[in-house]
């Protein structure tokens, strides 16, 4: 390269807004219809178990709990995040989240548990 050239680069480079973001501290937010971090409302679920069925990477799993009442197991290890469940479920039970920070360094802590809420107790 030319001096001369070079230094036209370097000066309109100066004057350029960086590509990149500063990711940790400022965090932008993330493009509708993200796929990230599934998230499941027992209320809603009937049992059908579609999601199970439709998960590529058989990372869900489905328990019953009680009298109309199941729990899901979601193994995020597992996960490729491709929101597969979400369109199955047919109750929308399953919602895909725009969170994204994931990584562990604990492999148990990518087992995650949604329980049924406590059923009330009736008569007292």
């Amino acid at each position: 390269m030319k001096p001369g050239r070079m230094l036209n680069l370097v000066l309109q480079s100066l004057f350029k807004r960086p590509a990149t973001l500063n990711y940790p501290v400022d965090k932008s937010g993330m493009p509708k219809g993200f796929r990230g971090k599934i998230t499941f409302d027992p209320s809603k679920c009937i049992g059908c178990r579609m999601c199970m069925r439709d998960c590529p990477a058989n990372a869900i799993t489905i328990n019953k709990v009680g009298e109309k009442r199941f729990e899901a197991v979601f193994d995020l290890g597992r996960c490729i995040y491709c929101a597969q469940c979400v369109d199955s479920c047919l109750k929308r039970a399953l919602v895909s989240s725009p969170e994204f920070e994931l990584a562990q360094l604990d492999k148990k802590k990518l087992k995650v548990v949604f329980h049924p809420p406590a059923q009330e107790a009736s008569g007292l």
